[in-house]
């Protein structure tokens, strides 16, 4: 992603992988790496048709992940 990409507006339903990374990463205080959000992916987690994540819906799949142990 370049450097003009970040500056512009994020859209928390439909952002790239990186993106997500980024983003989570700032907002939660601890790293997040790409390759955990793939593992999450390919673990179930929703992306949009395009694999963008929705964040709303990556939290509530991780939210609904914790209500089972996982």
């Amino acid at each position: 992603m370049s450097s003009d990409d970040h500056d512009r507006s994020l859209n928390p339903t439909a952002l790239t992988i990186p993106a997500a990374a980024t983003l989570l990463s700032k907002v939660g205080g601890k790293p997040v790496r790409e390759d955990t959000l793939r593992a999450d992916i390919e673990a179930g987690a929703p992306t949009n048709a395009d694999g963008t994540i929705n964040l709303v819906m990556y939290a509530a799949w991780l939210v609904k992940g914790l209500g089972r142990g996982d």
